[in-house]
């Protein structure tokens, strides 16, 4: 599932979005069924951002431990929001552990009414298609397809940032290709292709059967701005497929990783 946005911009009818995660989970099923709305959103991040705004960093870690005590789906939210580079990384224990962002007002009012949003726009989508979130491997997912579906995957990318949940490694990526490879469904998979320093050798390799399409693709995940480079990014098809361009003009029309999630998308 990653973070929903590419069932959340095609907008199906029926969608069964699944993740090894379970807080991501967690936190979609609250959406779904009512637990978190968009107004509660609003109250509850403008009463920890003022915490946060005069307790500073020591109150980030206070949310954090909290989280990783009661798993609550709002701290999870208040976390991946005000958390360095807006990562999600986990340690082996299961404890959240992605560092402060070092900015203690980041819960301004414009930002408050951005996440807000977001969330509004999830809950109208959820009332008007049949999404359902699961918690589960993706063998499972991918075993009980059938050939009217279609797969898409996004793993973590082999070879460069594989500490999500819980990590990624060869024996995955080379799992996922086996149970593709006898899927009936089509499939979308997306992964990196190469940067300016190397390539992804699991293309050329593991993937090497299938059709690959590339897009560049700015990454904003780095500790620091020298790291933050161009990447060509990869969607690894087995049927045929292109790009359909559209020329943004207007701010509603953006995509919704960027308006929606407020990501950077392929």
């Amino acid at each position: 599932m990653g973070s929903g946005v590419v069932a959340f911009n095609i907008m199906p009818k029926k969608a069964i979005l699944c993740d090894s995660n379970p807080h991501l989970i967690d936190f979609y099923n609250s959406i779904k069924f009512g637990k978190i709305t968009y107004n509660l959103v609003s109250l509850f991040l403008k009463e920890e951002g003022e915490k946060l705004k005069n307790k500073g960093q020591d109150y980030y870690y206070e949310v954090r431990e909290r989280f990783n005590a009661n798993k609550e789906p709002l701290d999870f939210l208040f976390l991946n929001r005000s958390c360095f580079n807006g990562m999600i990384r986990f340690n082996k224990k299961g404890g959240f552990n992605v560092p402060f962002c070092r900015k203690p007002q980041r819960f301004e009012q414009a930002y408050i009414t951005k996440i807000v949003n977001q969330v509004s726009y999830i809950q109208t989508l959820l009332n008007h298609h049949d999404f359902e979130f699961k918690c589960q491997d993706f063998e499972i997912t991918v075993k009980n397809t059938s050939n009217t579906d279609i797969i898409y995957c996004d793993p973590p990318y082999i070879g460069r940032h594989v500490d999500y949940y819980n990590s990624w490694d060869e024996k995955h990526e080379i799992k996922l290709n086996e149970l593709l490879k006898k899927t009936k469904s089509k499939f979308i998979l997306s992964t990196w292709h190469s940067n300016d320093y190397r390539k992804n050798t699991y293309l050329s390799t593991v993937w090497n059967k299938f059709k690959i399409l590339t897009r560049e693709h700015f990454y904003h995940v780095g500790g620091y701005e020298k790291n933050r480079n161009p990447m060509l990014e990869a969607l690894v098809t087995n049927y045929k497929a292109i790009y359909v361009e559209k020329t943004v003009q207007k701010e509603e029309q953006l995509t919704l990783f960027e308006k929606i999630v407020g990501l950077n998308a392929i």
